[in-house]
């Protein structure tokens, strides 16, 4: 079996909220999405084409609303309660 080198990337730690919450809004978005979607008008011509279009839309108003949320349950809910 052949082993696949590991890819790594060097980041600055300030940036992580921001990388995090973008991928965490990337896939809940898409998935939010693709639900609404399909159960709204179902699989149809020209899905993937409103799906790209609707996950776009859905995308501008995810990220930045995930990263003031992540923003505030880290800083005013998380940092009260002490962990073990």
């Amino acid at each position: 079996m052949t082993n696949f080198p590991t890819i790594r990337i060097r980041i600055r730690r300030k940036l992580y909220r921001l990388i995090f919450t973008g991928l965490m809004a990337m896939m809940m978005s898409l998935i939010i999405s693709s639900a609404l979607l399909l159960v709204k008008v179902g699989y149809v011509d020209g899905f993937f084409a409103e799906l790209m279009h609707s996950w776009g839309l859905a995308f501008m108003f995810a990220w930045p609303s995930a990263y003031i949320c992540a923003y505030l349950i880290q800083e005013h809910v998380l940092s009260r309660i002490e962990f073990y």
